[in-house]
């Protein structure tokens, strides 16, 4: 793909209007055109003349018009004109990925990052099929994709033809929306109009995955000009707004909805307020917040609620749930009548058996997205409702009845005292380990990481040590996970798909077999030029499973290490090389803030590994939430 500009080197262009529906994001990316597809007069492309690809032009000129910026695109014959055309757009920058798993995970960090509808295209058989776990998690996480699959026409269709699957529903319900695209018998507007229902479609809340179906016949090229005219039936209506604009209503609570909660709240002194895992921006965390400070509620903050780190008041917030909640007497003293949990359950286990013990507890799930999201099936009340707009609204309402007067101020001072004695003892402890592993790590990244950094978590021990260590505070980090379906797959390139789209330092942590598992996905950093820092927590296999019951089945056996500990003895550095990553081994605290204090500002993509005795660091675990929960019962 000759003259295509990408990844870093890429020329920002100046940010289009936003139609109503468009996300917000950065300011959209061109890169330089690729030549003309053949058969191009010297000034009239071909596709110009015919009317399969000026269709195909049209789709793509929408997609722009509607906020698209970014595609991602892995390499086959079947998809040559959404390609060509994708690349030829100079309002779109294009991705070019050989491995499509991969590709597809880049293009949902990418809209995850951005918050903004991302495109992803392969060829067709089962290329597409490659594509499923990214819309999985995109479905699950509420990722807005425009998945788009070259296909064989009908007639090629189970008739032993190569390359032919049937991708017709590919992804199932996963996708939000499924169509299968006419010809260019259907005329222009049918390609712009579709372009703008599948931007649109994607974006709109619930966000999710589109999957558009192109079934394409050959040749594959456009047609020389004297053996086709397409008929010029349609024109933008605007020089930059979409042929169709979507105006998504706004998800407000009525009044009847708002006085009833209000009144609940107010006769629960003794409540909480949990928030789960969700990309809520510096408003809405800030309405949550003080609608916390009026109730007088701890904040219970999963550290992918972007409630922990911000301008907000951060004062309320209770960053050692994990540890607290395993405590039988802290459980027990600080039972509340009233849970207000805002978006996906937290990841914390703890959290989840403190919810079962005190399940007469009223309920309430104010959750804009999820289809039901009650995974204990304790909710009493399901509010669908922008939390901002709702959390203002109760605020409004709880000061206009002096709610100030009934607090239980004891209430708040017991969970915050807590909270502090059982943070002093975690420092404490972490600070003094005499060997590296995961609570230095994250403490290390708490003190380095500049303010509107991002951070993406992997799954599995990272994301539920981030939970442990990460403490709340002022500074402004971005922390993104793939919290849809949990999974470790596409982890790297989903990292690096968010860090294509920031100007902010990426921090990217995962466990060693996460990154193995999508060591692939490393290409990027070469053939995009992409700048981020990995951090691999190398405890040489699954050490998660050391954590759950499985481990007391044979904690000693072979059986349990070849099944679930998986130990690889890898040495990852050579991989590295190949990919045109710095690599960094650091055995200490001290040399782990070196590390990033180097790797942050490189221009080159930089892995940290820190190897990690998986003993040690289990013993640890256990000692500091022994320590921890002791402290925060302290009377």
């Amino acid at each position: 793909m000759k003259g295509l500009k990408s990844g870093a080197g890429a020329r920002r262009s100046p940010a289009r209007s936003s139609p109503a529906h468009r996300l917000t994001g950065i300011p959209a990316h061109a890169n330089a055109r690729i030549a003309d597809p053949p058969h191009a007069a010297s000034n009239t492309p071909a596709y110009a003349n015919d009317p399969r690809w000026a269709g195909i032009a049209d789709f793509v000129d929408e997609l722009a018009r509607s906020g698209v910026a970014d595609a991602c695109v892995s390499p086959g014959a079947r998809s040559t004109p959404l390609a060509f055309l994708l690349a030829a757009h100079p309002g779109l920058r294009v991705w070019s990925h050989i491995d499509e798993r991969s590709g597809a995970f880049f293009a949902l960090g990418a809209a995850k990052a951005a918050r903004r509808p991302v495109v992803v295209l392969c060829t067709s058989g089962t290329a597409a099929a490659n594509f499923l776990p990214a819309v999985v998690e995109a479905a699950y996480a509420h990722v807005p994709l425009i998945v788009l699959t070259a296909d064989r026409p009908p007639e090629l269709r189970e008739c032993g033809a190569g390359q032919a699957i049937d991708q017709l529903k590919l992804y199932g319900d996963h996708a939000k929306w499924f169509a299968e695209v006419g010809d260019a018998d259907c005329g222009r507007r049918y390609f712009r109009t579709l372009a703008c229902r599948a931007a649109a479609t994607a974006a709109a809340p619930p966000a999710g995955p589109v999957h558009l179906n192109f079934p394409f016949r050959e040749p594959l090229l456009p047609a020389p000009a004297s053996e086709s005219t397409a008929a010029d039936d349609t024109s933008p209506r605007a020089a930059s707004a979409p042929y169709t604009t979507f105006h998504a209503a706004e998800q407000t609570a009525s009044a009847a909805t708002v006085a009833e909660l209000a009144a609940l709240l107010a006769a629960s002194p003794r409540g909480l307020i949990a928030c789960g895992p969700a990309d809520a921006n510096a408003e809405t965390a800030a309405a949550i917040a003080d609608l916390g400070r009026e109730l007088g509620y701890p904040i219970l903050a999963d550290p992918t609620s972007q409630m922990r780190c911000g301008a907000h008041d951060t004062t309320q917030v209770i960053d050692t749930y994990d540890a607290m909640l395993r405590r039988d007497a802290v459980v027990e003293r600080l039972a509340p009548e009233l849970v207000l949990r805002i978006g996906p359950m937290p990841t914390c286990k703890p959290f989840a058996a403190f919810l079962r013990r005190h399940a007469t507890a009223r309920q309430v799930v104010i959750d804009p997205l999820g289809p039901w999201n009650d995974p204990l099936h304790l909710a009493a009340d399901i509010v669908r409702a922008d939390p901002r707009g709702l959390s203002d609204a109760l605020r409004e309402s709880l000061s206009s009845v002096a709610f100030s007067r009934r607090r239980d101020r004891a209430w708040l001072a017991a969970w915050t005292s807590a909270n502090r004695r059982a943070r002093r003892a975690l420092t404490a402890e972490v600070a003094g380990a005499r060997e590296l592993f995961e609570g230095q790590v994250f403490a290390e990244l708490a003190e380095t990481l500049p303010d509107g950094a991002n951070l993406y978590i992997g799954n599995s021990l990272p994301v539920r040590d981030l939970e442990l260590f990460w403490p709340a505070g002022p500074r402004r980090v971005r922390v993104l996970c793939n919290r849809g379906a949990n999974g470790i797959d596409g982890f790297v390139s989903s990292g690096l798909g968010a860090a294509a789209v920031s100007d902010a330092p990426t921090v990217i942590i995962s466990g060693d077999l996460g990154f193995y598992h999508d060591l692939n996905g490393l290409l990027a950093v070469k053939r995009h030029a992409l700048r981020a820092t990995f951090v691999v927590l190398n405890n040489d296999g699954g050490g998660i499973f050391s954590h759950l019951p499985q481990a007391e089945l044979e904690p000693s056996g072979s059986a349990f290490t070849e099944l679930f500990l998986t130990p690889h003895g890898l040495d990852f550095r050579g991989a590295l090389e190949m990919y045109g990553c710095r690599h960094r081994r650091v055995a200490s605290r001290a040399e782990l803030r070196g590390a990033l204090l180097e790797a942050l500002p490189s221009p080159v993509a930089t892995v940290i590994e820190a190897p990690i005795d998986g003993a040690f660091s289990l013993a640890l675990h256990r000692r500091l939430w022994e320590r921890a929960g002791e402290a925060a019962a302290e009377a």
